[in-house]
């Protein structure tokens, strides 16, 4: 073979090399979407100082798994029919890093699971009447003083020296303070106690001058959720059926695996969420016979089929009571 093809076929063969390896080095700004783990959600739900009751079936949440692709990634997750490849501008917000990313994710599973026990205490206690002194962080106002500085299930135990009994009490204390105040918390967070200085100014768009906090009263008595590294918002519905469960005599799963998902509001309202579709496949895979699917996501949900398992649509924490209730 002349020196000169025997240039060109190596070159080539260079080339093709080279492009299969980077093919499966080079991330992409694209992403995999696939169905996640479903976790039983009442071993990971504890109280103190109210009776817990067992249940013969499951209550199981359904979570989306992604991760970032390279071309060869991207083409295997294009031939997988469950798996959807999107941008990353679907998943991330603009500027955000990955580390940012996760901390908002746990922000707002922390969040979740504070508006699930709001709602599930508020069917079957006095609460948000009947509480233990103190007032819970359960939002925080981006831009504003609180933010990163403040987290959802933080405990605010006073307000420049003065001990807060509740959440009316706590918001009274704040909208007191003159705009461009400092104003001195006392907080409980991951068992240990501090203090931060916050200005109240305006921020986060707003005309008005803030702290940054949306409140709860603190809870009646004590409820864990374990999440783990698991974030986002859509496991409400389940951490409020699953803590109502475990509170009462009655068994809401009838001996079934009950898989659900669903963001919730204080009121109960249950939201739409986004990866529907990889939901219904991870309840699927975790044996469930009904899935509670929010409302607004019900045609994307049955556009995927569910292989026999129930779809029931839901607005509202009663929607998935009176269903389960029912024992249909």
């Amino acid at each position: 073979m002349p020196p000169a093809k025997r240039l060109v076929k190596i070159g080539l063969v260079l080339a093709l090399v080279t492009a299969f390896v980077l093919s499966g080095t080079v991330w992409l700004p694209l992403y995999s979407l696939g169905p996640g783990p479903a976790r039983e959600v009442l071993p990971l739900i504890q109280v103190t100082g109210h009776p817990e009751y067992a249940s013969s079936g499951r209550l199981v949440m359904t979570s989306v798994r992604f991760r970032q692709l390279t071309a060869l990634g991207a083409l295997l997750a294009w031939l997988d029919p469950d798996q959807a490849v999107v941008p990353r501008s679907d998943l991330f917000t603009p500027g955000e890093t990955k580390t940012e990313e996760h901390q908002r994710a746990i922000s707002q599973m922390d969040q979740s699971k504070l508006d699930a026990t709001s709602v599930a205490l508020s069917d079957l206690t006095g609460y948000p009447r009947e509480h233990r002194p103190g007032a819970l962080v359960e939002g925080v106002v981006a831009g504003c003083a609180a933010d990163g500085v403040l987290y959802p299930g933080d405990l605010i135990k006073a307000i420049d020296g003065q001990a807060v009994g509740g959440a009316a009490q706590a918001s009274r204390l704040i909208e007191s303070a003159p705009s461009g105040s400092t104003l001195t918390f006392d907080i409980r967070a991951g068992g240990e106690e501090h203090r931060v200085d916050l200005r109240r100014a305006p921020c986060g768009g707003r005309d008005e001058p803030l702290v940054g906090v949306s409140l709860i009263s603190n809870f009646p008595f004590e409820v864990r959720i374990e999440s783990g590294d698991v974030g986002g918002p859509s496991a409400g519905l389940m951490w409020a059926l699953g803590l109502y469960d475990l509170l009462t005599p009655g068994d809401l799963t009838g001996g079934r695996t009950i898989a659900g998902t669903g963001q919730i509001g204080l009121d109960g309202t249950v939201y739409p969420i986004g990866g529907i579709e990889e939901k219904v496949v991870a309840a699927e895979h975790a044996g469930a016979s009904v899935f509670l699917v929010p409302q607004g996501d019900v045609a994307a949900a049955r556009a995927v089929g569910g292989d026999g398992m129930a779809l029931v649509p839901v607005s509202s924490f009663q929607d998935a009571l009176d269903y389960l209730g029912s024992g249909s």
